[in-house]
């Protein structure tokens, strides 16, 4: 009697375990169908709202204006070479800034002119600029209206040694091309052991003037307030900076926030030879006791912590375009209390 008394609660548990699990799927897929629901719903508030992304698209988008200012020796002529690639498809222009002498800044003339002429040459937007210069800052120039900056940063002594041996060697892209120290055979380790002026940590400083921009104080070795000017550029006055050793996801991030010019970017980047487009020839890595020596130096600790932050950032915005978060809602806005109806 006991025993048939045990099985009956068992049974019994049993059967509630089931209707508990059974319920538990019911709610489950209830709120799965709420969300689907919700984000239909959003969907249809966000067309409706007076919003028109069609505005943007015939407006906005084709006056719009991307400056590139290259950093050289940082995989520029890679990501060129893909904009260049898709500029007739996207119906968009590529121009190469060439500044007299290869100067990375303007004169002051020069810098009004080239400020007014960019932003209301209409014949030439929407476009795309690149060119070795510094960053400028087209609010104090007096245009209308203002360009997009995007730029590639990359770790500073590896910068240096590739620049370093370009000089000497050359590289895949241009093999022919005779450059200014070719014949030189002194490696990067013996220019430093020597205290050579090519591998003095002073030519490190490059990164930091080309965000800090056209004032004198940028161009002054180890200035304090040139770093936090370049923080503070790259932080308020750029869509995007990524890091060389990122540049699929930098394309990536540009075909998300720029599909105007980018859209196909990252396909065409992986399906062709865009990748390793210019490599320096012949270039030999520095020893450790070299890479020790060259990290003592107050410019490299100055140019790795501008990296540093660039990287960081990056990252920051790279996970929120690029990374699915587990949301079964995609993130959008819309506007709502509109008034008067």
């Amino acid at each position: 009697m006991l025993n048939l008394h045990k099985l009956w609660l068992l049974s019994c548990l049993g059967v509630i375990v089931v209707i508990i699990l059974y319920f538990q799927a019911e709610i489950a897929h209830l709120e799965e169908s709420y969300r689907k629901l919700e984000y239909k719903l959003t969907q249809n508030q966000f067309n409706s709202r007076q919003f028109n992304p069609n505005i943007l698209q015939k407006d906005d988008n084709n006056d719009l204006i991307v400056i590139y200012n290259r950093v050289p020796k940082t995989g520029s002529t890679s990501f060129v070479g893909v904009a260049y690639d898709l500029c007739k498809k996207n119906h968009f222009k590529v121009l190469h800034i060439n500044i007299t002498a290869n100067m990375h800044v303007m004169s002051l003339s020069n810098q009004y002119k080239f400020a007014q002429n960019v932003t209301k040459w209409q014949e030439m937007k929407p476009a795309l600029y690149h060119g070795h210069m510094a960053f400028l800052n087209f609010e104090r120039l007096g245009t209308s209206s203002k360009p997009v900056f995007i730029n590639l940063i990359r770790k500073p002594l590896d910068r240096l040694v590739s620049y370093y041996y370009f000089l000497r060697n050359g590289d895949n892209f241009r093999p022919h091309l005779v450059r200014k120290k070719h014949g030189d055979k002194m490696t990067f380790d013996e220019c430093v052991e020597k205290s050579q002026p090519d591998c003095d940590p002073n030519s490190m400083w490059l990164q930091i003037p080309f965000f800090c921009g056209h004032a004198a104080q940028c161009w002054k070795p180890g200035n304090q307030w040139a770093l936090q000017q370049a923080k503070h550029n790259l932080v308020n006055h750029y869509l995007v900076v990524g890091v060389t050793e990122e540049m699929l996801d930098f394309i990536s991030v540009l075909e998300s926030a720029l599909p105007r010019m980018f859209k196909g970017a990252t396909e065409h980047y992986l399906n062709s030879n865009k990748s390793h487009l210019r490599q320096t020839s012949s270039k030999i890595d520095p020893a450790q006791s070299t890479i020790e020596r060259i990290q003592q130096s107050t410019i490299w600790k100055m140019e790795n912590e501008l990296y540093e932050f660039a990287l960081e950032h990056f990252k920051f915005v790279k996970r929120k375009v690029l990374m699915k978060e587990a949301l079964s809602v995609p993130q959008t806005f819309f506007y709502e209390k509109i008034r008067p109806k």
